[in-house]
């Protein structure tokens, strides 16, 4: 056999067997049609966890609106690691500027008082028609909570950064809308599609593991459209 077939076999067996870890994670959907990804690199479950959801989000999204009552509540029932990433869409006129403001309120406050501005910027977002009412909401926000609203957190503040490497992340991957919700889990990851599926999902790849900690009862499902 010539060498230069050899190492083209020797180069074909290696790109196979790069190609294995790729296939086991090569995924479906639960809910309707799911996305054709690009890369799918970051969908890594964390190191001790047997469940991760993974999120891309738009503050300004209906639908991200309707689902993050649904999804916050799985998170506190199942005990398993969010990994949310900020996707404002271009379409959007207000969501990057909120999507700011929720990363200074996470890096420079609470994580837990961030995730209270995001819910209630879902609860409010039908009465925030411009960038004007959404700093008027955001100056109340503040006040009724007792802090001091920054000034002028503009797209290249640190904060402004973090959310473009969000962007830019979904980008990579492929993502065209929001929300984006995927379950990752020891085999692989799902992406629901259906939010009302997310339970289930849950369930599914908890029980992957002999360890499982799902509750195979069935959680008490949340009133779709329920806001916190």
């Amino acid at each position: 056999m010539r060498l230069s077939t050899r190492l083209h076999l020797a180069s074909f067996a290696a790109a196979l067997l790069l190609a294995v870890p790729v296939a086991a994670l090569a995924q479906g959907s639960v809910g309707g049609q799911g996305d054709q990804f690009r890369d799918t690199s970051m969908l890594k479950l964390p190191e001790g966890a047997k469940a991760a959801i993974f999120e891309f989000e738009d503050l300004e999204c209906p639908a991200c609106a309707h689902a993050a009552p649904i999804v916050h509540q799985a998170i506190e029932r199942y005990k398993i690691p969010y990994i949310r990433k900020d996707f404002p869409l271009s379409m959007h006129i207000w969501s990057r500027d909120a999507a700011i403001t929720a990363r200074y309120l996470q890096d420079k406050v609470s994580p837990e008082l961030a995730q209270q501005y995001r819910l209630d910027v879902f609860a409010a977002q039908a009465s925030i028609n411009s960038k004007e009412d959404l700093q008027g909401f955001t100056r109340n926000w503040f006040t009724k909570h007792g802090k001091t609203a920054p000034f002028a957190l503009g797209t290249d503040s640190l904060f402004g950064l973090e959310v473009t490497a969000d962007l830019r992340l979904g980008e990579r991957m492929g993502v065209q809308h929001t929300p984006t919700i995927i379950v990752i889990g020891p085999h692989g990851w799902t992406q629901v599609v259906d939010v009302s599926q997310l339970y289930a999902v849950i369930d599914r790849t908890l029980a992957q593991t002999p360890t499982s900690v799902a509750a195979h009862g069935g959680p008490k499902k949340p009133t779709a459209g329920v806001q916190r």
